[in-house]
Parts: C-alpha cells; structure tokens; sequence
C-alpha cells in the first residue's frame, strides 16, 4: 500500500469515528475565535491610531482643526484642565499641556496603534496600551455612568486577552515578527 492510500484510509477512519465531529466542531470554534480576536486587535489598533491622527491634524472628530498638535495645539491640554476630576483631578489639572505629557501620549497612541494594526510586539502595546487606558480611568473616577466599571477598563482587558492569545497571528504579521531572532531571544517582545 502506498502512502496516499494510507493515509486517505486513516483520514478516512478518522472522520467517521466517534467523536470526529466533535474534534471538528472544535477546530471550526478555534478557527473562529482566532479570527475574532484577530478582528478585536485591529479595532483597538484602530481606535488608538484614530486618536492619534484626529489630535495631530484636528480632523474635528474629537479635536477641533484649530486645536491640531501640527498647528500648536495640545493634545493634554484640553481633557486634562477641564475634563479630569475625582482623586487624581489635581495630579492631572498640573500635567496638561506639558510638552513631556503630549510627547509621552502622542508617541503612544501611534505607537501602540501601529504594533496592533500590524500585529507585531502585541505584549509590548498590550502592557502599555492597559497602562494608558487605565491611567485615563483614573482621569475620571468616579465614571460617569458606574460606580467604578467604563470601557477604558474593558479595553485593558480586552488588550490583556490579545496579549496571551497572540492575536497578532491572525491578519497581521505575528508570526512573522515572532521569527526574528531578538523575538525568539525575548519572549515579551512577541
């Protein structure tokens, strides 16, 4: 027997055991859930490149075109005089508009926005994408609308699953980047 016959007879047998279709059902879901979290890394890659691009050329979403970092504006400045409150209002009310403050958020937003649209260095931008997200929780406290729960939170979390999944693998170039030899060297570049 050549070795296409057999393994079209072991292919075969396997399909028609018990519990084959179980087996598939299971890869289909795995499938699935890869290309979702694949889709979860591309909107968070998207909203945090979104605010960078609306707050360096005033798009006027969320950033007037007047107000553009390109044309002098601040992209702390705003949100931070004015939209900061609870505990930290008076750590955030002494940061806005500092020129450190911008350069430190503007950097990040691109940064971390690039690595999941991309889908490299996942790990890297998940970390610093939870810290940004939860330091603007705390920009807020409490939220307006629960006694401690809003979506900055659950983007922490949602870049903390991406993270652990290598969501980077699916429609980016995680596999890829993991081949490099630094990657492989350091694990928590992946």
């Amino acid at each position: 027997m050549d070795t296409m016959t057999a393994t079209t007879k072991r292919n075969t047998a396997a399909v028609n055991t018990p519990g084959a279709e179980t087996i598939r059902e299971q890869t289909t879901r795995q499938q699935a859930t890869r290309y979702l979290l694949g889709g979860l890394r591309l909107a968070l890659g998207w909203i945090f490149l979104w605010a960078f691009l609306d707050k360096m050329f005033g798009l006027g979403f969320a950033t007037e075109a007047k107000n553009a970092w390109i044309d002098g504006g601040s992209p702390t400045k705003g949100f931070l005089s004015f939209g900061a409150a609870g505990p930290f209002q008076g750590f955030y009310n002494s940061i806005a508009g500092a020129a450190w403050a911008d350069w430190l958020f503007m950097i990040g937003l691109a940064a971390i926005g690039t690595a999941l649209m991309l889908g490299i260095g996942v790990r890297v931008a998940a970390a610093a994408g939870g810290l940004m997200l939860v330091l603007m929780w705390t920009a807020v406290l409490p939220p307006e609308n629960n006694p401690f729960m809003d979506d900055h939170l659950i983007y922490a979390g949602v870049l903390a699953l991406l993270a652990v999944t290598n969501a980077g693998d699916n429609w980016g170039l995680g596999r890829t980047w993991a081949r490099l030899p630094i990657v492989q060297r350091f694990g928590w570049l992946r």
